[in-house]
């Protein structure tokens, strides 16, 4: 019997420290889109600091055998508050690697790398880390005063680890159903527009690797304190794998499914293979194990993608589960049929908080001599245009004039070759353009960028600037703090969405809408963001021409409430009833500027881009 109750008790502690380890992976990766495949290397180096911490001078009380650093003889709790430390600390060097630079499969192939470099210092450097001996004799905690081999203990153990486990879970809830949280997943289904929305998307990539680095460190300060060794090929690039292996078959996005794909996963295939009669061939056991994980997580993205547990759809309008929409057609005649409510009757100056004088039509940007190539060829070449203050501007030319690469240089998504970009005076071309988004320039994109796994309303919330909730300490602070900021900023969005008529999708994941509505969802995201400039690039693309028709109505108001508005587009239709100027660009020149009218009088225009 004695021996069941230690097997239960090491089940707890072997289950919590999974657990652990599943909800901070799944917080970077479900959440904010981080595939961190060098995710182990956190949890060793927690486990390693908590194992040293705990340690005196090695030449004392080891006599030499073994090889490691620091060596302070500290009490519990302190190595496993070093651990959680220095797993945050250890996070640091990697932010460089999911910057701007590296993003998605690039920087998860850098993380895996690096784990797999640090593994092979550790496991060939003897005088620091002790090589592939790891570190043994690692006094469990209050050692001194209670037997660590005692029925008591264990359970003891296990259940502190799982009180961590549950806070850490708490914790991690209490972060991410906060307007922290949902920035983070609108940057997981698209980094760049978020950036673009004003979301510093480095600093959110950098608190949830420090996030996560500090809660594996903390489960590998748990787990060496329970067996006290830590033995460097025992934290392996592949045990990454089983992690990830259970978020899959829990579901990303869910706290619970990373628990419950803990439980399944690592903990239940190490449990299983215990009851294996002995083989002939030891090895094949562990073989087998890792071939049932490979098919487990082929099958689960073939047939259940979302995992057990999918990520749960929040609804911000208030409306029950039972009234949500069926899914939306996607036929874009349907976008024919969209009625824009009330958006005529709608106040713009006081719903999108427009402060600037709508009689002003000053120059507010400009650029002198843009230019940007790419390997050699030049797409934009010194493209110097004013925008005035109030006027709804056209950039038209034929396909490959650099319309949309001139747009992306403004908004700072793309950075010039040469050349500078001005707004309201001020030399911004170095700006990145989350600080351009924040001080007014919001832009949009050639094809359908709505975060497709959020609602509808949620879209449109995520975009409000100056959140009381939108950052990684308001978060913290909790529902208290920024509730009722929230629920405002939620009654913003509803107001546009009644305006727009799309009130009934308020609910729905806006990558099910149709092609009109997507781009009616971004329109009124790119407004709620406030912009003193507003960059559309094509957003009559794959309209129905009514609605496009009535969005030009809806454009000119705004512009008559004192926004600027620069519009790329194709349709001449579109720009003839609403575009006053237009500004021709050929082979990355201007090429003319003048009302449509003027342009069509004009024969070089006519030539490059008017005929036919």
């Amino acid at each position: 019997m004695s021996a069941i109750l230690f097997y239960v008790a090491t089940i707890i502690v072997y289950g919590a420290v999974d657990s652990m380890a599943c909800l901070a992976l799944n917080v970077q990766f479900g959440f904010a889109g981080l595939s961190n495949f060098g995710f182990i290397i956190f949890q060793a180096g927690g486990a390693y600091v908590a194992a040293v911490l705990s340690m005196g001078p090695w030449q004392k009380s080891n006599e030499g055998f073994q090889s490691y650093v620091l060596g302070w003889h500290l009490a519990w709790p302190l190595p496993w508050i070093g651990a959680a430390l220095f797993g945050g600390l250890l996070a640091l060097p990697f932010v460089f690697l999911v910057g701007k630079r590296l993003r998605g499969d690039f920087a998860a192939v850098g993380l895996l790398v690096s784990a797999v470099l640090l593994n092979q210092l550790v496991n060939n450097f003897v005088p620091l880390f002790n090589g592939a001996a790891g570190i043994s004799i690692v006094p469990a905690p209050f050692s001194h005063y209670w037997n660590p081999q005692g029925l008591a203990y264990q359970f003891v153990y296990g259940g502190v680890a799982v009180v961590l486990t549950v806070l850490v879970y708490f914790l991690l809830r209490r972060v991410t159903e906060s307007p922290y949280g949902r920035s983070l997943r609108a940057m997981r289904d698209n980094d760049i527009v978020a950036d673009a929305l004003g979301k510093n998307v480095r600093v959110q990539r950098t608190s949830m690797l420090i996030l996560g680095g500090m809660i594996a460190g903390l489960s590998g300060a748990i787990l060496v304190g329970f067996i006290n060794l830590w033995a460097p090929g025992a934290w392996g690039y592949a045990e990454t794998i089983v992690l990830f292996a259970a978020i899959i078959v829990g579901g990303a996005g869910n706290h619970k499914g990373a628990v419950l794909g803990a439980l399944l996963v690592p903990l239940g295939f190490e449990e299983v293979t215990r009851f294996i009669p002995p083989l002939s061939n030891p090895a094949l056991v562990p073989a087998l194990e890792w071939v049932a994980i490979g098919l487990l997580i082929i099958g689960f993205l073939w047939f259940r993608p979302d995992g057990i547990l999918p990520e749960r759809r929040r609804i911000l309008s208030g409306a029950g589960k039972s009234s949500l929409p069926m899914p939306v057609p996607s036929s874009g005649e349907s976008d024919s049929l969209i009625n824009l409510g009330n958006l005529d009757q709608m106040d713009f100056r006081q719903l999108l908080r427009l402060e600037g004088d709508a009689s002003d039509h000053g120059i507010i940007l400009s650029t002198d001599r843009l230019t940007r190539a790419f390997h050699g060829v030049t797409v934009v070449s010194e493209v110097s245009i004013e925008f005035q203050r109030g006027r709804l501007t056209g950039l038209i030319g034929p396909n490959g004039a650099g319309k949309s690469t001139t747009l992306a240089m403004l908004a700072g998504t793309l950075a010039p070759t040469s050349g500078k970009v001005l707004y309201e005076g001020r030399d911004i071309t170095s700006m990145p353009s989350n600080e351009r988004a924040k001080s007014g320039m919001i832009r949009t994109f050639q094809l359908a960028s709505e975060f497709k796994k959020l609602t509808v309303l949620e879209n449109l919330v995520s975009a409000i600037p100056r959140q009381s909730g939108d950052s990684f300490v308001g978060a913290l602070r909790g529902r208290r703090f920024w509730g009722r900021d929230d629920a405002e900023n939620i009654e913003r969005a509803s107001e546009m969405l009644e305006g727009f008529g799309l009130t009934q999708y308020a609910d729905s994941y806006a990558g099910g809408l149709s092609g009109g509505q997507r781009r009616l969802v971004e329109i009124m995201r790119a407004l709620l963001a406030q912009p003193t400039i507003l960059l559309l690039d094509e957003p009559m693309a794959g309209v129905h021409p009514n609605l496009a028709h009535k969005i030009g109505d809806q454009l000119t108001r705004l512009v008559a409430s004192g926004m600027t508005i620069v519009m790329v587009e194709h349709e001449l239709a579109i720009m003839d009833a609403f575009c006053d100027p237009v500004i021709v660009l050929a082979e990355g020149r201007v090429l003319a500027q003048g009302t449509m009218s003027e342009l069509r009088a004009m024969k070089e225009v006519v030539e490059a881009y008017l005929v036919g």
